[in-house]
């Protein structure tokens, strides 16, 4: 008898303790438990500890509430600017409502992923391709709202939405790339014109600088042939100096000059005495012969044009030229002396 009674009482405690084992729950702290009785939803949501349910009467369901980061797988769609692109992102979502997301969705994590791809393929279906590679945060924002919206009566709020990376195909890689060398090549040519112009300012007021002082502008091209000089890797043409031609130009106006202001000296021309027609040649004196030795030698004039002639056959008097002037430094002809005759 009492070996029974033994074996009874250990029985229950056994039973006691495998029902004690059944209905001992334990919520970690970031978990809440939703507690179905017979399939009814309890108005009590379970908090983190130890808690009790009735075996096969209760159902006791743990929900997450951290913040889970869940990728977007990448979607293919067309931009509004007739792009093909491929694009993936990442959300951000926590449950704040465990009972929500226990009984108003059949699984909260699945839905949230199908919803942001759909929302994902909407948001690239709307947007140009230079607003999804250069504004972003503003398709962020629109694509948060969108999975936000149907999110909030599941129980779950969402946190933040990025877009991670846009693929593009290769030819519209080359595009962008020819298009971004053209506008920089476009950026560099308006910054060399821009220097060109200041630059032209600058020479032209140091042109107007050296245009009183030539010796500047020939100091300036010593400068430059020192410069092209330097390198020792070409031969270098030195043209001749204008410069110094317009000095030799003005020390000869001086000469010139001179010359055209000095007078003309006319020598007065001697009239010659012819010798008495005697048997016998006379000898000139000798101051006579002085006289002819300082004589110049007369020019001969030049054969003139023809005189025109009158309607009654004669010719018309020709002017005599005037006389020519002789040069001051003109060596006079020395007169030869006439033979003697001889005697018989």
């Amino acid at each position: 008898m009492v070996q029974e009674l033994v074996i009874a009482i250990v029985a229950a405690v056994s039973a006691g303790a495998l029902y004690t084992a059944a209905a001992a729950k334990v919520v970690k702290q970031y978990e809440r438990g939703v507690v179905l009785r017979l399939g009814r939803l309890r108005n009590d949501v379970r908090g983190p500890g130890f808690t009790m349910v009735l075996p096969g009467i209760e159902r006791l369901r743990k929900v997450n509430m951290q913040i889970v980061t869940m990728p977007v797988p990448a979607q293919d769609g067309i931009t509004r600017d007739n792009v093909t692109v491929r694009v993936d992102a990442v959300i951000y979502f926590k449950v704040v409502d465990a009972a929500s997301a226990v009984i108003q969705v059949e699984d909260y994590r699945f839905a949230v992923s199908q919803m942001a791809q759909t929302s994902l393929r909407s948001i690239i279906g709307k947007s140009d391709l230079d607003d999804l590679l250069s504004n972003r945060e503003k398709l962020n924002q629109g694509l948060e709202l969108m999975i936000d919206s149907p999110a909030v009566g599941w129980g779950v709020q969402i946190d933040r939405v990025e877009i991670k990376d846009v693929s593009l195909p290769e030819t519209m890689k080359r595009s962008m790339a020819r298009q971004a060398e053209a506008d920089r090549e476009r950026r560099a040519r308006v910054i060399n014109a821009d220097a060109e112009l200041q630059a032209s300012k600058k020479l032209a007021e140091a042109a107007k600088e050296m245009s009183s002082q030539p010796a500047a502008l020939q100091l300036r091209l010593l400068q430059t042939v020192v410069a092209v000089a330097a390198e020792k890797n070409s031969t270098l043409v030195l043209p001749f100096p204008v410069e110094l031609l317009r000095f030799l130009e003005r020390a000869q106006q001086p000469v010139q000059q001179q010359l055209m202001q000095q007078p003309v000296q006319q020598q007065p021309v001697q009239q010659q005495v012819a010798p008495p027609q005697t048997g016998q040649p006379q000898r000139p004196a000798q101051g006579q012969r002085a006289a002819q030795a300082q004589r110049p030698a007369q020019a001969q004039p030049r054969p003139g044009p023809r005189p025109p002639q009158t309607s009654s056959g004669a010719s018309a008097p020709t002017p005599s030229p005037p006389p020519v002037p002789a040069p001051p430094n003109a060596v006079p002809a020395r007169p030869s002396r006439p033979k003697p005759l001889a005697r018989h």
